[in-house]
């Protein structure tokens, strides 16, 4: 069911609040994780005469964030791990564009869209899940450098970008600039950075084996973290296993140490260490959407829209803000398993939260009372590459290895939205199983049309003809009280 135009507003109408409808409109901001779930679970819950639901999100997909690493090393197909929404959101509107800002006293957001003017669509409850981006420092030519990791575009850019490395080093016989693009850093020792690491250094090492100009040993992988350990999600003893792990697979690994600058691809960590590289990885933690600055809601300190463990915005009183939903990493909310402390921003919790948000959404509409969000933190499961892996369940249960990885696999395919794609991502490991990932890098990807426009041809310039050029030229208007516009209206008299 499309919005109506009554409820659209112009880019200059001034924000009014929402009418008074038969059938109220649920606005949620960000088809990630938590807008996904939020959507579908309280369509499940709702008829079309119950609720209207409209989700707002500049990409046509939902991202499965923790199947990047594996898109980045080929294990999957990277579109295999977005849901598309219109498929995925069925009996649910889609609008394609960015917030840009949130006018909630009046009921009202603005949306911006890839192409045309802003507009304004009013509602009746809003449920913010616009999530994270990732959190940088001003650290000199990071930003012209550093690439992230955080959706699936930057998971391919990375996958093409090492195995294109690979390819031209194979043909270059300069040994400092070989050793240059055979370098790759990675900035973060989190779950994000360590797996993307795992991943990405065993697929390179597969890669190499086809190319006999190339050794093993020319292939350097660094790991920089600020932290004095790796993986703070789970025990020190699984976190020193990991290192173990990685330092046996001669990657390099400083910790305690941050990069001070990398400016035309020069490294420098604050322990003292030099060197050069072509490959910068950052997945150094993230922070909330900062458009939720451009915003009448209630933020923490860090820029996240303060809840209760119902899932309901708060204002710094504690007081309940009328018909405003916030979840997942935007969010701060309460983590009553740990007094004190908010849930992490990660897959689990946002998954969860979505489903319980939907539910709770479904009592608001039917005049019922809403439940607290309680998740008790079931482990953390990661991969380090192809058979490899760490996970810790139930707290004390501490899994490494093959089964690790196994583990790790079947608890995110069992997570991932929608029969289509669990079926497609089993079916591609089966096959990579069989035959061998592939490590071929799509180079000219990310500009399809820089061949296209080497080979044409420019245009040559047509030749005037005598008095052409004259008769080109647009008639050109006299001034008022000129000699040529006395003549020009003399003559339109005497005609």
């Amino acid at each position: 069911m499309p919005i109506p135009a009554s409820d659209v507003a112009s880019t200059a109408a001034t924000p009014r609040p929402g009418k008074p409808r038969k059938v109220p409109r649920v606005v949620i901001l960000g088809g990630g994780t938590v807008g996904l779930y939020t959507a579908r679970r309280l369509r499940k819950r709702l008829g079309k005469r119950e609720a209207a639901i409209v989700v707002v999100d500049p990409r046509a997909y939902m991202t499965y964030a923790p199947f990047l690493p594996e898109a980045a090393a080929g294990s999957i197909d990277a579109r295999n791990i977005v849901a598309p929404h219109r498929r995925a959101l069925k009996g649910v509107d889609v609008l394609q564009g960015k917030v840009s800002e949130i006018n909630h006293a009046g009921r009202t957001v603005q949306i911006t869209p890839e192409e045309g003017d802003p507009y304004w669509v009013t509602y009746d409850h809003l449920v913010v899940g616009l999530g994270s981006v990732a959190r940088t420092l001003p650290i000199p030519g990071l930003a012209e450098q550093g690439i992230g990791f955080k959706n699936v575009e930057e998971a391919i850019a990375v996958r093409n970008h090492v195995l294109n490395r690979i390819d031209i080093a194979a043909s270059t016989w300069d040994p400092e600039l070989r050793k240059r693009m055979l370098t790759f850093v990675f900035v973060g020792g989190g779950f994000a950075g360590v797996e993307a690491l795992g991943e990405v250094e065993d697929m390179a090492r597969a890669a190499v084996k086809y190319y006999k100009a190339i050794e093993q040993d020319e292939l350097r992988f660094v790991l920089v973290e600020g932290s004095p350990r790796i993986l703070p999600e789970v025990s020190e003893e699984l976190g020193g296993y990991t290192l173990e792990q990685l330092r046996k697979r001669q990657i390099e690994i400083h910790l305690s140490t941050f990069l001070n600058s990398c400016v035309d691809g020069h490294v420098v960590l604050s322990n003292g260490l030099e060197f050069d590289a072509e490959t910068l990885v950052w997945t150094a933690g993230v922070k909330a959407n900062p458009v939720l600055k451009n915003s009448d809601l209630p933020l923490d300190k860090m820029g996240r829209v303060t809840c209760n463990a119902s899932l309901q915005v708060i204002d710094a009183e504690g007081a309940v803000v009328a018909d405003a939903y916030a979840a997942g990493d935007c969010a701060a909310v309460p983590d009553l398993f740990n007094p004190g402390q908010m849930c992490p921003p990660n897959a689990q919790h946002a998954l969860r939260e979505g489903n319980h948000l939907g539910d709770n959404l479904a009592r608001v509409l039917r005049s019922a009372e809403v439940t607290e969000y309680k998740h008790k933190n079931i482990g953390a499961v990661a991969s380090l590459g192809m058979y490899k892996g760490v996970a810790q369940m139930f707290g004390r249960i501490k899994v490494r290895g093959f089964l690790a990885w196994v583990l790790h696999r079947s608890y995110h395919v069992a997570a991932m939205p929608t029969w289509n794609r669990k079926i497609r991502i089993a079916a591609g490991w089966t096959g990579a199983l069989l035959l061998r990932r592939e490590v071929v890098a799509l180079g000219t990807l990310h500009d399809p049309r820089a061949e296209f426009r080497a080979a044409s041809v420019p245009a040559k310039p047509r030749a005037v003809e005598p008095g052409e050029g004259d008769r080109a030229l647009p008639p050109q208007k006299a001034e008022p009280g000129s000699p040529a516009e006395k003549q020009a209206t003399k003559g339109a008299k005497s005609a």
